[in-house]
């Protein structure tokens, strides 16, 4: 069976994603916010004080990205860095008030981007979604 590029999931998947990251960029821009850097924010937001290797592997992200995009963050004065007590190589990652006060301008934009792709989708759909997509993973996990 010959594939035409349109039947191939993973390019659906990475164009689906290339829209809802350029969207979600567009919104984030005003307050010098890159998408990836806000996953990281909202962490802190639920729960200040994770280490940048905890956010690594709840992100499922390379460990050495986390670090520069927290030097990042650290440098536009949203958080600080402090070396972990029990292990002087971790650095815990909290929030400044600057970075405090983002979350109350941010968060309301991701739950109106949240609430904006899964418009029209029942949740029996997007449960669907995430099941699919997890067997995806563990396919290409194997």
């Amino acid at each position: 069976m010959d594939l035409r590029l349109e039947d191939y999931i993973s390019i659906f998947l990475h164009e689906t994603d290339l829209m809802l990251t350029s969207f979600i960029k567009e919104k984030l821009a005003p307050y010098n916010l890159a998408p990836e850097q806000n996953l990281i924010m909202m962490i802190l937001w639920e729960q200040d004080g994770y280490t940048q290797n905890e956010i690594a592997a709840r992100l499922k992200k390379d460990k050495t990205n986390i670090a520069r995009m927290a030097a990042s963050l650290a440098d536009k004065g949203f958080l600080e860095r402090v070396p972990d007590d029990l292990d002087r190589r971790s650095l815990r990652l909290y929030l400044t008030e600057e970075g405090s006060e983002l979350g109350e301008k941010v968060t309301p934009i991701a739950e109106e981007f949240h609430h904006a792709v899964v418009q029209g989708i029942s949740e029996e759909e997007l449960q669907m979604v995430r099941t699919v997509l997890k067997k995806m993973q563990q396919n290409v996990s194997k």
